[in-house]
């Protein structure tokens, strides 16, 4: 049997869990695997604002999760040339090449939403950005501690976390706990932490039920963070933030959490896309018009056939989907009928600081929702899945 070649474009969640679906569905098959990525490491990219709070490491190197039986280019992907069954990538010391394909999966992902550049502030878009912002607030509670003017003081020990999704909600939480553990280090009253989160919706949690929303909302005010609703915050200039009603307050920093957009870069490639910006695929997750090429994740426009829905850019979707994509893989190298895509069940999690989180699911019409530790060890779960760590 010939062997074929099969290039997995992104390392991120979907990347890594289609490369093992596939390897596992299609187990003796002779297949040579090929992972593309511009960076050697898998980021953990839900957890970026862990090095926001605290000196950690959020990346894993792709070879640690695939020692075997995988080759790695470290480039990026320029063009795709369907009809030839060839990928363009430009290498790390940019030279571009062409790389030959039988099978290719396109998982680039997202990139997260920036403000623009007079708005001021630091937007969590990577870990250099996540650095930034803990560099900024210990420099400025170290500040503090010799500030004898009050105001100053207080904008000193501020900090302002513009969107409140799930993203926005687990940096404030994070935030304001290592500001109030490090206050205690300083000889500084923890309550003086002002930690703000800035809310356009009128509630927490608009994508389930109010209750949701409000024992969120109790959970963060519990831990220091004060929210703010129908707010949108405008810019951060000379340590003043302006939200669009006009109010004004005194912040030490503005960290913008602003949601994700699908990699511009998709725009380049030569593959139909949506207005949005996701690549067209059917039901079985492949490309219109490009024989062999499919693509997952937040990359891809999915829709449940049967409810209309589509899928959100969340890693758990992009897990689901990596393993349906595995059996599709096998199916059309047999020629027998695929599998269609299912949407994800309603379920989501939050972390709300160290060993606190909260999961709310919807089952047989019921809202549950488990808190606490227990909640925090299933969001812990949930990351930890994504990433392919046991």
């Amino acid at each position: 049997m010939k062997e074929r070649t099969c290039v997995i474009v992104g390392g991120g969640y979907a990347g890594i869990n289609a490369l093992k679906a596939v390897r596992d569905t299609c187990k003796g098959r002779p297949i040579r695997y090929i992972l593309i990525d511009k960076e050697p490491h898998h980021l953990r990219k839900v957890l970026l604002f862990k090095p926001a709070a605290a000196k950690t490491d959020i990346s894993i190197p792709l070879k640690s999760l695939f020692p075997e039986g995988v080759e790695f280019m470290q480039g990026t992907v320029t063009s795709i040339k369907g009809t030839e069954k060839t990928l363009l990538f430009r290498n790390k010391n940019g030279q571009e090449q062409a790389l030959p394909y039988d099978m290719l999966i396109l998982a680039v992902g997202s990139v997260i939403r920036q403000p623009e550049p007079e708005q001021g502030g630091i937007a969590l878009t990577g870990v250099k950005a996540a650095e930034a912002v803990r560099d900024k607030w210990l420099v400025n509670m170290r500040q503090a501690v010799h500030e004898k003017q009050p105001s100053e003081r207080e904008r000193l020990l501020t900090i302002a976390v513009a969107g409140a999704g799930i993203s926005g909600m687990e940096t404030a939480a994070e935030l304001a706990f290592a500001m109030r553990e490090e206050a205690k280090n300083l000889g500084i009253h923890p309550d003086e932490v002002n930690v703000y989160l800035i809310n356009a919706q009128n509630r927490l949690f608009t994508e389930g039920p109010a209750k949701m929303g409000r024992k969120l909302e109790s959970a963060l005010t519990d831990g220091g963070v004060t929210i703010l609703h129908s707010q949108k915050a405008l810019h951060e200039r000379d340590g003043i933030l302006t939200l669009a009603s006009g109010r004004t307050f005194a912040v030490g920093l503005c960290v913008w959490s602003l949601g994700l957009l699908p990699n511009p870069a998709l725009r380049s490639m030569g593959l139909p896309l949506t207005t949005h910006g996701q690549v067209v695929v059917d039901e079985s997750y492949r490309v219109a018009g490009t024989p062999g090429v499919y693509s997952i994740g937040d990359c891809a426009r999915i829709v449940d056939p049967v409810s209309g829905q589509a899928d959100s850019m969340t890693c758990k979707e992009a897990s689901g989907q990596a393993i349906r994509l595995g059996k599709i893989v096998l199916a059309d190298m047999d020629g027998t009928p695929a599998p269609v895509h299912k949407s994800y069940m309603d379920i989501y999690c939050v972390g709300l600081g160290p060993e606190r989180g909260m999961v709310w699911t919807r089952k047989w019409g019921l809202d549950i929702i488990l808190t606490g530790k227990l909640g925090w060890k299933l969001r812990q779960f949930t990351w930890n899945v994504a990433s392919m760590i046991k």
